[in-house]
Order: C-alpha cells, then sequence, then structure tokens
C-alpha cells in the first residue's frame, strides 16, 4: 500500500488504513509529514527525538534536547517558522527568474527587428552608393569595391553576432527554466528539513550576462561612406607628408627577436639571447616597440613584410603590458592588424575582425592621426586601404608596435622585417 504520511514521533509511515488508526490512538498528538522513505533522517541522532526546530547560527536542524545543549543560546525557531521564511525568499527569487526569462525573451525579439532594419539599411543604401561612386575617380573606383565588400563583411559579422547572442540568450533562457521548475518543486513541497538543506545559491538569481549593456545598431550611412572615401583620398594623397623616422628599441625587444644596429630590421631567431629582463621588455610573446614616440599631430611609417606568415603590427601606447598573455585590442591599448597562417588577416579589434584582402600586402603602411583618433593600415604597393581604427581618445605617447611569430620564419636566413624609407613618387 501506498504511504500516505510518516509520522516523526513513531518513525514510521502509513498508509491509510493504519493512518486512521494511528491518529485514534494517538488523538492527533503526534507530528505527521509527507511520506519519506528514510525518517531517521528526520530524526536527531544524539537525542532520537523529531527535527522540529532550526538553529538560525548553526543553519541547522536541532531537536528540543538540543537547545538544553550545544545550542543553548542560540537562535532557536520552529522548523515550519524557518521553512516559511525561506519559501518566501524562493518566491521572490522565482518571480525574479522569471521576469529574467522575459527580459531575455523580449531582447531576442530585439535583435532580430533590428537585424530587419539593418538589413533593409544596408540594400537600401549599398543602391545609393553606387551612385556616389560612379562620381569619383577611377582611384576611388577602386575604393568602391573595396567598401562594398565591406559593407557586406560588416552585415555578415553583424548577423553571426546577431546569432550568438541568440543563442547564448536561448541558452541562459533554458539555465533559468531550469531554475524556476527546481524553484517551483521546492516551493510545493512540506518537506522541510529539504527546504533547510538545499544549495544557498537557490535563494537569490543566478549570475548572468548584464543584456541591458547589449545595443544594436542598425544604420549605414551614405554620408560615413562619402566621408571614408574622402578620407582616404587626402589620406593616400598626404601621408607622405607625415612620414615619421621610426627605429625598433632594443629593450623592449623579446629574448628570441634579434635586432640589427640601426634598429631598422628584427629576425626571429632561433635561439634565445640571455638579456635582461627589464620592465620594458616583452617576456612572453616576441614583440618589441619603437624607440621614438608621439604624443600629437599625425605620422606614418611603412614596413616591409615579405615572405611572413605570422605577425601583429600596428601602433601601441607607452603603458601597455609587457608580461605574460596579452590580448592585442584597443582596450588593452594596441591598434593593431595580424597575419596568421599565411593567409588569414585580422583587424585586432576585441574581438578580431577578419579582413578579406583581394590581395597579400608585401608593405603596410600605418598612418595615425592623434587628435583625431584614427589609425589607418594600407597596402603600399597597390595603394589600397586595409583597415581603419576610428573615434580613439589617446592620452598616451604612442610607439610603433610589432609581434613576429616564428612559424617557419625564424633562423639567420630568413628574410627579415625591414622598417623601410619612405619613398616619394608623384
Amino acid at each position: 500500500m501506498k504511504a500516505l504520511k510518516s509520522c516523526v514521533m513513531c518513525q514510521t509511515s502509513y498508509c491509510k488504513i493504519h493512518l486512521d488508526l494511528h491518529q485514534r490512538v494517538h488523538l492527533k498528538k503526534h507530528k505527521l509529514m509527507d511520506p519519506v522513505e528514510n525518517i531517521n533522517d528526520y530524526i536527531c541522532q544524539k537525542h532520537e527525538r523529531p527535527l522540529e526546530l532550526f538553529c538560525r547560527d548553526d543553519q541547522t536542524c536541532v531537536c528540543v534536547f538540543c537547545i538544553d545543549g550545544d545550542h543553548k543560546t542560540h537562535n532557536i525557531v520552529p522548523l515550519e517558522e524557518e521553512s516559511k521564511e525561506k519559501k518566501t525568499h524562493m518566491t521572490k527569487t522565482q518571480k525574479d527568474v522569471q521576469q529574467m526569462i522575459q527580459n531575455r525573451i523580449k531582447k531576442i525579439q530585439d535583435i532580430k527587428d533590428s537585424a530587419d532594419l539593418r538589413k533593409k539599411s544596408t540594400e537600401g543604401q549599398k543602391a545609393t552608393s553606387v551612385e556616389l561612386f560612379s562620381d569619383l575617380m577611377r582611384s576611388i573606383e577602386r575604393c568602391q569595391a573595396e567598401l562594398l565588400e565591406m559593407m557586406e563583411e560588416k552585415q555578415k559579422a553583424a548577423e553571426k553576432q546577431d546569432e550568438e547572442l541568440i543563442e547564448e540568450l536561448q541558452q541562459e533562457i533554458t539555465e533559468l527554466n531550469m531554475r524556476n521548475t527546481e524553484l517551483d518543486h521546492l516551493l510545493h513541497t512540506e518537506d522541510h528539513l529539504q527546504l533547510l538543506q538545499i544549495d544557498p545559491s537557490l535563494y537569490s538569481p543566478p549570475e548572468t550576462r548584464n543584456w541591458s549593456e547589449i545595443s544594436m545598431n542598425t544604420d549605414v550611412s551614405v554620408e560615413t561612406l562619402r566621408r571614408a572615401l574622402t578620407q582616404l583620398q587626402e589620406t593616400l594623397d598626404e601621408k607622405l607628408n607625415e612620414s615619421v623616422d621610426v627605429t625598433l628599441d632594443p629593450d623592449t625587444a623579446h629574448p628570441n627577436l634579434n635586432l640589427s644596429d640601426d634598429g631598422k630590421q628584427v629576425r626571429h631567431g632561433d635561439i634565445q639571447q640571455k638579456l635582461s629582463n627589464n620592465p620594458e621588455r616583452f617576456d612572453y610573446y616576441p614583440g618589441v616597440l619603437g624607440m621614438e614616440g608621439f604624443s600629437s599631430g599625425r605620422f606614418y611609417f611603412e614596413v616591409q613584410l615579405r615572405g611572413k606568415t605570422d605577425w601583429n603590427l600596428g601602433v601601441a601606447r607607452e603603458s601597455i603590458n609587457r608580461k605574460g598573455l596579452i590580448t592585442v585590442c584597443p582596450q588593452n591599448g594596441f591598434w593593431a592588424v595580424a597575419l596568421r597562417n599565411g593567409n588569414e588577416y585580422w583587424a585586432c579589434a576585441g574581438p578580431s575582425v577578419c579582413l578579406y584582402l583581394r590581395v597579400k600586402p608585401q608593405k603596410v603602411g600605418v598612418f595615425v592621426d592623434y587628435e583625431e583618433g584614427l589609425v589607418s593600415f594600407y597596402d603600399v604597393e597597390s595603394r589600397s586601404h586595409i583597415c581603419s581604427f576610428t573615434g580613439q581618445s589617446f592620452t598616451e605617447k604612442l610607439y610603433l608596435y610589432f609581434c613576429l611569430f616564428s612559424k617557419g620564419d625564424k633562423g639567420q636566413y630568413s628574410s627579415p622585417v625591414i622598417i623601410s624609407p619612405v619613398i616619394y613618387n608623384e
């Protein structure tokens, strides 16, 4: 027969027939509870009395005799009272979790709506941009193709980000639903001991991502493209006037990097040099900084990278971390592009953005406008734009930054990376 109740006093579970007999014999004076398999868990092992009380100081269940011993001066309350309070906390937590679920469902819809708007905006602006490019010079026509391709890449990247955000939100909803189900089960049980022995984390909502900080950008402005084209043409024509003479700083170079005496060339060596581990030196990634720092105006330099398969190139602020694992991104003081595996180009934007280049650059130009917060990269030989970091805020000196990974490019016979003199062509 299925048990209907368990008696804490008798330490026995009863079916309906024997429960009626039990109630008549004990005149309903014994404490009953939902049937449990192991009634001994609800009996004090020391005094063999029912666990009817709760010690808030020790967060444990006790019997009436325990309060005359180790728990004499402690804050003791009836088990039902503490269980009721715990249920009150869990009810609030359940409401919070349910609200979190609704917020994430709404966020998913917001992302989908913004994706539709962005896609429509992109299609409309692409049509307008074709008319804009048709009136420009032949050199700008090449930029047209590049910028249209950039728009497609941004659209794909945005769609991928939307998918990732939706996936993350759905994962959180699944986890929150599981938490909600668990709370619902606990709120409907009369097993006070089980309630008081649950993980304390169930009394508050789980830690999740702050989705209020995530915003969706739906605008692709033709005016932005027009400004980019104008700025690109002006920069290509005027950057040579901003060229500077930069050299590599040996005090910052990783021990695996071999610098030429004039500081214009660097190779990745087979053997690590025995150099002092001064605060300025890179000790994990094979990086090096320029000797000269710039805190205002515009400057431009070119680096020859022919034959190299894995590198980072850009500028870095003076206070960057040079020790241990480093994430190269603007948030950490690096504005750089990277090549991996010989054909994968990335803008180190945190997270990195893949760059789809039709031609593999052999010489890269780096242009910085300190006051405008602009860092741009160019393929010198094809006179084409690679990518730009815009709207940055510089407050420290900026230095040339370079990192050369080995990947078959090391050794005394490998071609060096060269800081090239700027050649002025009409």
